[in-house]
């Protein structure tokens, strides 16, 4: 076992190596060359659309199962994760502050590829035997590309990361732990009401996903960004200094910050682009999976709603976990993972209620990582087996989740970091070929705002 632990982690290594990294910055630089930086001209409209979608939820004159706000809320269910509370912690305490410098270059590039793999999804999306729209870079591969191999491939490693990876095990053993914590309670206790509500959930398909979704997305990042917001007005003395340090880090400026941190300009690369990729999961194609649902004529206009995803995800949230982390110099200790995120709110707000902030948010952001899921391995599982298979996969899911608590994660955490990683290699090349189809649906799109006649 300890061999094979130690292949995989080798394995985890190169897949997350430098190869992949820039490969997923090259993509996210290409693309906002070729749609001319439309994270930036486009960001106040792609807000516009995320609230005008919300509030047209029940619009019938579109094609679509769900409303454009709703998908995303559903790939906002899976990205707003352990990752924004875990990831973030690891990245700064492996990289140094200036991990989140490069964390939000990575984010920021992350948008276009975002926009354009969710453009894709809708474009080449299809309805299933049951009537229900089904997208993502499966689709996008098999009916761009024509590569049905590839496509296959992509399916079956999304499957394997939502029922044996970052969608279960990983996301299940952080409720127990949050549980344990707050509540004092026992893992089978945890895993019966976990699964039982999971159950709940999915049972109904994507309708109930996405209707949970809207419900808690909104209130679980308000919930938390209030809790940063506290933490960083209270040491706000420290902000100007430690936005310095942050930049001085990220590149390593001079030695003094060298010696201060202990840290180099690659290691904070390397923490601050992997750590940010694994949170939006920009580039790594499952929010298209959710966005090909989306009632909505133009398949830009859903890339654009789901561009924000990264926005929230990343630039947001995970940039406020960091400025906790950074001003309260939590980072620098042997402190390690969620509970340098825990440290930074316990010194702020107190011994019970730094430890309800942070738990209380982990507890919510996995289950709805779970749900979400959920939802884009069983779109994989109709992708390659048709849609009779649905009832015995939401089945076999359920009880994926009520044992992942008493399974042994050790080589659990490494599989879902290769499984991730290799995901994003088929979608990283369909997305790179198919450039042309994101910037011809883009002037379409664009074309239409101005008032002239596009075929739809």
């Amino acid at each position: 076992m300890e061999a094979l632990s130690q292949i995989l982690d080798k394995v985890d290594g190169l897949i997350w190596g430098a190869p992949l990294l820039i490969a997923l910055i090259a993509v996210g630089i290409m693309l906002t060359v070729k749609l001319r930086l439309i994270q930036v001209s486009n960001l106040i409209l792609s807000l516009k659309l995320v609230f005008s979608s919300k509030a047209n939820a029940d619009d019938t004159g579109k094609a679509g199962d769900i409303s454009g706000f709703a998908a995303l809320c559903t790939a906002l269910a899976s990205t707003i994760g352990t990752g924004n509370i875990v990831g973030v912690a690891t990245a700064v305490h492996m990289g140094g502050p200036g991990a989140l410098f490069w964390m939000f270059v990575a984010a920021f590039f992350g948008m276009a590829t975002k926009y354009s793999e969710c453009l894709l999804a809708v474009k080449y999306r299809e309805v299933d035997e049951k009537g229900r729209y089904r997208g993502g870079p499966m689709y996008y591969i098999k009916n761009g590309l024509h590569c049905k191999s590839l496509a296959a491939l992509f399916a079956l490693l999304t499957v394997g990361a939502g029922c044996f990876g970052i969608g279960t095990y990983c996301q299940v053993n952080s409720m127990v732990d949050a549980n344990r914590i707050m509540f004092g309670m026992s893992p089978l206790a945890s895993c019966a009401i976990i699964s039982a509500l999971v159950g709940m959930v999915t049972v109904g398909g994507l309708n109930s996903i996405s209707r949970v979704s809207t419900k808690l997305i909104p209130l679980m990042a308000v919930f938390y960004i209030v809790g940063c917001l506290f933490v960083i007005l209270v040491n706000i003395e420290n902000l100007p200094s430690d936005v310095v340090l942050i930049v001085k880090s990220a590149f390593n400026f001079d030695a003094g910050v060298g010696a201060a941190t202990g840290i180099g300009i690659l290691m904070a690369m390397r923490f601050g682009v992997a750590r940010g990729m694994f949170s939006n999961e920009a580039g790594l194609g499952s929010a298209p999976i959710a966005a090909a649902s989306a009632k909505t004529k133009f398949p830009a206009e859903q890339g654009l709603v789901n561009m924000t995803g990264t926005f929230f995800d990343t630039i947001i949230i995970c940039m406020l976990t960091g400025l906790t982390i950074v001003l309260t110099n939590t980072w620098s200790g042997d402190l390690d993972g969620a509970a340098i995120t825990s440290e930074a709110f316990r010194q702020t707000l107190g011994d019970s209620w730094g430890i309800y902030m942070v738990n209380l948010g982990l507890l919510l952001f996995a289950f709805t990582t779970v749900i979400g899921w959920n939802y884009y391995a069983e779109s994989c599982v109709v992708y390659l087996f048709g849609t009779k298979v649905i009832y015995v996969y939401r089945f076999i899911y359920i009880l994926i989740v009520a044992s992942a608590a008493f399974m042994t994660l050790d080589l659990v955490w490494i599989l879902a970091d290769i499984l991730n990683g290799l995901m994003a290699l088929p979608n990283l090349i369909a997305l790179f070929l198919l450039r042309k189809d994101i910037v011809e649906e883009t002037k379409k799109y664009f074309a239409h705002l101005k008032g002239l006649k596009v075929k739809v």
